[in-house]
């Protein structure tokens, strides 16, 4: 991000980014997502939710931009539109396991 002050409406568009990635199971989605494209049965089945739940958040993160849905025969498969997500999360998981391994040294030295 720039050093550039961001406009209300930009900053509103940021938090509704972080705020779809608020919930866990959306989180979970997109990490089997991670792996390649998936129907909602399989996606279903890989995050241990009922089709209706998954189905309404893929269509949340689809509507967000962050999934495409492709539709094959009977089927749609989902895969990831925006991979920059993945940059966030991974950030986002590298500052916390540094402050886990931190937080242990210092009660180990307790």
């Amino acid at each position: 991000m720039s050093n550039e002050k961001l406009s209300r409406e930009a900053l509103t568009l940021v938090a509704e980014r972080f705020k779809l990635l608020s919930e866990p199971l959306r989180l979970q989605i997109l990490h089997a997502l991670r792996e390649g494209p998936m129907s909602v049965s399989e996606l279903t089945a890989a995050v241990n939710s009922s089709q209706p739940n998954v189905s309404k958040h893929l269509k949340m993160l689809q509507a967000a931009g962050v999934l495409r849905r492709e539709p094959s025969g009977n089927t749609a498969f989902y895969t990831i539109a925006d991979s920059s997500i993945f940059t966030l999360c991974d950030t986002v998981c590298g500052s916390l396991e540094e402050k886990f391994r931190n937080d242990a040294e210092i009660f180990a030295s307790i």
